[in-house]
């Protein structure tokens, strides 16, 4: 029955089957009566936290157009909860569902401050930029009690270890003094992604992250403190907000930001009915030219997983999109994509918190 209930606050309120299990859920609608409204009712779902006892904390990336190579990520699923996330399907390598799941059962590296100061002391370690977090969000809802990204930015800072952190939340200015003292040895720069200005499209499509205007907040804040910050427009949905682009440009450009860049929705796996399902619930008035859009986009498809096409699509309105980018990303100032981040400073954490000089 649950699963005919609206879940309050959420992306979704479905938990579609895991791909890698044998067992499935079917409703049985038959004793249900359409008159009762308790049995229809929304529902509030809370969020459940465990321990992630992993000792394998930095993840290597291959891919060609993923622009790093190294990343730390302190959290599995995300509370978030945003219905076009391309990170759900890994909730399924866990025994979870990519639905509710991910954004509800929500697995904390408790440990990972240790794990990664003992990463950094490893004599193989021949330093470059991690990125933080390359897969769910570092500063998602739970690290205001956990504070475990904190404790890395802490190993970082100590380690003089240059980091790219990627957020959708303003809670990054909670870290601002460890974040400025970084930015002090070039260490660190901040990308912030920017869906949409509509407050009311982001709560419904961005439930638990911070809203437009705090998020703009948090770009004048980062910049005022002298931390370099480059806005993400991401996903840019055909259809959606895409319109929004020179707006949203021109917003980051006036609250100081350095750069900006964008990535096309993508829908992997079971991302692709999540979505779908989402846009009818929420917006079925534009449900069906949105996803024709994104089919236009994806050789007829809803997604595309070729490298080289999978973030910027390809066909006349994705060519436009990139084209509407540059212009008004030239215009607005906006090209210094690359921050150069300093890696001849790293000198590895001590034991006892102290850092030491390595010989080799």
């Amino acid at each position: 029955m649950d699963a005919l209930r609206k879940a309050v606050g959420r992306g979704t309120s479905d938990n579609p089957t895991n791909r890698f299990e044998r067992l499935s859920v079917a409703n049985d609608l038959e004793h249900l009566d359409p008159t009762d409204a308790d049995a229809l009712a929304d529902r509030k779902v809370s969020t459940d936290y465990f321990a992630d006892a992993t000792q394998s904390l930095i993840t290597k990336n291959d891919s060609p157009d993923i622009p790093f190579t190294y990343s730390l990520n302190p959290y599995r699923g995300c509370a978030h909860g945003c219905s076009y996330c391309y990170a759900r399907p890994y909730h399924e390598y866990l025994g979870f569902s990519s639905g509710l799941d991910f954004e509800t059962k929500i697995m904390v590296k408790q440990e990972a401050p240790r794990l990664f100061r003992e990463f950094l002391r490893k004599p193989s370690w021949k330093c470059e930029v991690i990125a933080m977090s390359g897969v769910t969000d570092c500063y998602q809802p739970g690290e205001r009690e956990f504070e475990v990204t904190r404790g890395c930015l802490e190993v970082a800072l100590e380690a003089r270890q240059p980091i790219g952190l990627i957020t959708k939340n303003a809670m990054v200015l909670r870290d601002l003094d460890l974040l400025q003292a970084m930015a002090g040895h070039r260490l660190v720069c901040v990308n912030l992604s920017i869906t949409s200005l509509d407050q009311k499209l982001t709560r419904v499509m961005e439930p638990r992250t911070s809203s437009p205007a705090a998020r703009l907040n948090a770009v004048k804040q980062l910049t005022e403190a002298g931390i370099p910050v480059n806005v993400m427009v991401a996903p840019i949905i055909p259809g959606l907000n895409d319109a929004e682009i020179p707006a949203i440009l021109k917003a980051v450009a006036d609250h100081g930001a350095l750069s900006a860049g964008y990535t096309l929705l993508r829908l992997p796996h079971s991302v692709k009915d999540i979505f779908v399902t989402w846009l009818d619930e929420h917006l079925p008035e534009h449900a069906h030219r949105v996803r024709s859009r994104i089919e236009a986009c994806r050789g007829g498809e809803l997604t595309d997983a070729r490298w080289g096409s999978r973030m910027r699509g390809e066909g006349s309105i994705a060519t436009t999109i990139a084209k509407t980018f540059q212009i008004f990303r030239q215009k607005y100032g906006l090209e210094h994509r690359n921050v150069k981040l300093d890696t001849t400073r790293f000198r590895g954490p001590g034991q006892n918190g102290k850092s030491q000089l390595r010989m080799f």
